[in-house]
């Protein structure tokens, strides 16, 4: 059984892959190179402690996922982080449900890092946090 938790996480990783060119991972740790063109790992996050309504029985979350950004040339690596910030923002503007699945998504500003790398192009990386929307009728799924 997929549950309602899953189907969203999934959605937005499908989302996240309508970016061209840009890999997207889910809950993997980031690999020794990141492609020119940036990379996007996808965390879970936490879904936080819902509201309750009772008649009918919803339990509303406003669960908070994390999307890494990275991206690691060494001549563009600002404008090119900068562009994918940018292009993770356009999608959620054209999806704001994820196809229906959510009440609401919103992205939070990130707040970008250097780190530095042994021997190669420093990186440029944010987490950026993504507030997904949406009721279940059991916390459990």
């Amino acid at each position: 059984m997929v549950t309602p938790r899953e189907t969203i996480l999934t959605a937005l990783a499908d989302l996240m892959r309508t970016i061209p060119h840009v890999p997207v991972l889910r809950g993997e740790v980031l690999p020794e190179r990141v492609p020119p063109t940036g990379l996007i790992i996808l965390r879970d996050g936490d879904p936080g402690t819902p509201g309750v309504t009772l008649s009918p029985l919803r339990y509303h979350y406003q669960h908070r996922a994390e999307l890494e950004v990275v991206v690691q040339d060494a001549k563009t690596r600002d404008v090119r982080f900068a562009e994918l910030v940018a292009s993770i923002g356009a999608v959620f503007v054209a999806d704001r449900t994820l196809g229906g699945r959510c009440d609401w998504v919103e992205a939070e500003a990130p707040e970008p890092v250097d780190l530095p790398v042994e021997g190669g192009a420093t990186f440029k990386a944010a987490v950026v946090p993504v507030i997904l929307h949406y009721a279940t009728s059991d916390p459990l799924v």
